[in-house]
C-alpha cells in the first residue's frame, strides 16, 4: 500500500503537459513586439534601445529582489517580468527621463503583481497600470512627445489624438502616416503595421486568441464610423480608421487586452471584454478630459473580468439555483 501513496501527487489542473511554458509564452510576446521595436528605433533613435533595456533590467531586478528578500523562488526566468519591463517602455514617450520610468516598474512589479502573489494572481494588467501612475503622477514627462526623426526641426511635438482634442481636424497626419508609425507618441504604439504584424504571428502561434483584439478595433472602429456621420465632423470612414490607428488601440488590443491572468477565459467573455474595452476608450477620447482612453478602458474591463468569467461560466457548465 505504501508504494502507491508515495507515487500520488495531488495537484491543481491543469494536467496536460505540452512544450509551450510560461517562459515561451513570454519569449514569444517578445518577439513579436520587435517589429514595432525596430521602427521606433528607426523613427525616435538609439534613446529606444535604451529605455527598453533599462526597464526590462529593472523589473527583473525588482522581482528578482522582492523574492530574494521573501525567500521564495525565484520566477525571473519565466521572463513575464521582462515582458512586462519591455511593454511599460512601449507604453512611454522616447524622451521620458529614466528615473519616471523606474517607478513605473517599481509599481508594476512590486505593488500590482508581487504584493497580490505573483505571476497569475495580479487583478490587473501590471504594464496598464504603470502606464497610468507615470501619466497622473508625472504628467508633462508623460505627455513631451518626441518628434520623429523624419519630421521638421522641433523639440516635441503633439500627438495625432492631442491635435484632435484641440478640435483641429484638418490639421491631423493622414491615416498612411499613422499606419507606419511617422508621428508623435510613445514610441511602442506609433506603427500601426508593424503591431499588426505582430498580432498575427501570436495569432498563429496560437498563443492569443484573435477574439478580444477583433472586438476591441472593431468596436472603436464602428463607434467613430456611427459618431462622425451622426454629428458630421469630417468624412465618418477616414475618422473611423484614424481612431484604430492612432494612440494605443493597437498596442492595447493586441499585447495587453490580451493578457492571461486579466481577460476572461470563455469566448463570449472575450467578446465582451473587447467590446467593453473598445467602448470605455471612445467615450473617453470623444467626451472625457484625456485625449487617449485605452489604458483606463482596459484596465477598468481587467476589474470586471471577475465577473465575466463568472457569468459565463455558469451559463456553459451551470450553477446552484437558490
Amino acid at each position: 500500500m505504501s508504494k502507491y501513496n508515495d507515487n500520488l501527487i495531488v495537484s491543481s489542473s491543469p494536467h496536460l503537459v505540452t512544450a509551450l511554458d510560461t517562459q515561451k509564452t513570454m519569449l514569444m510576446v517578445m518577439i513579436a513586439l520587435c517589429p514595432s521595436l525596430c521602427v521606433s528605433i528607426y523613427v525616435f533613435g538609439p534613446r529606444v534601445i535604451l529605455l527598453t533595456a533599462v526597464s526590462m533590467v529593472a523589473c527583473m531586478f525588482f522581482e528578482w529582489a522582492w523574492n530574494a528578500m521573501l525567500k521564495r523562488r525565484q520566477t525571473v526566468s519565466d521572463l513575464s517580468a521582462a515582458l512586462t519591463g519591455m511593454l511599460i517602455a512601449f507604453n512611454v514617450p522616447s524622451g521620458l527621463p529614466i528615473w519616471t520610468l523606474l517607478v513605473g516598474d517599481f509599481a508594476a512589479i512590486i505593488v500590482v503583481k508581487q504584493l497580490f502573489g505573483g505571476i497569475g494572481k495580479n487583478l490587473v494588467n501590471p504594464a496598464i497600470t504603470a502606464r497610468i501612475i507615470m501619466f497622473i503622477s508625472f504628467a508633462t514627462e508623460m505627455t513631451t512627445w518626441t518628434v520623429p526623426r523624419m519630421a521638421a526641426d522641433a523639440t516635441s511635438t503633439a500627438t495625432p489624438l492631442g491635435v484632435l482634442a484641440e478640435g483641429s481636424i484638418s490639421d491631423l497626419p493622414s491615416n498612411v502616416h499613422m499606419f507606419l508609425g511617422f508621428i508623435g507618441g510613445s514610441f511602442g504604439e506609433v506603427s500601426a503595421v508593424a503591431l499588426i504584424v505582430g498580432g498575427i504571428f501570436l495569432v498563429w502561434k496560437k498563443i492569443i486568441s484573435p477574439i478580444i483584439p477583433c472586438c476591441f478595433i472593431g468596436t472603436v472602429f464602428v463607434f467613430a464610423l456611427i459618431y462622425y456621420a451622426a454629428t458630421g465632423q469630417g468624412d465618418p470612414l477616414q475618422m473611423a480608421v484614424f481612431h484604430i490607428l492612432a494612440g494605443g488601440v493597437m498596442l492595447g488590443a493586441i499585447f495587453m487586452a490580451t493578457d492571461y491572468v486579466t481577460s476572461p477565459l470563455l469566448p463570449m467573455g472575450k467578446v465582451v471584454f473587447g467590446i467593453g474595452c473598445g467602448l470605455m476608450t471612445m467615450i473617453i477620447r470623444i467626451w472625457g478630459q484625456y485625449p487617449e482612453g485605452v489604458s483606463f478602458s482596459i484596465l477598468l474591463m481587467n476589474c470586471l473580468t471577475p465577473l465575466i468569467n463568472d457569468f459565463f461560466q455558469k451559463r456553459m457548465y451551470g450553477g446552484k439555483k437558490k
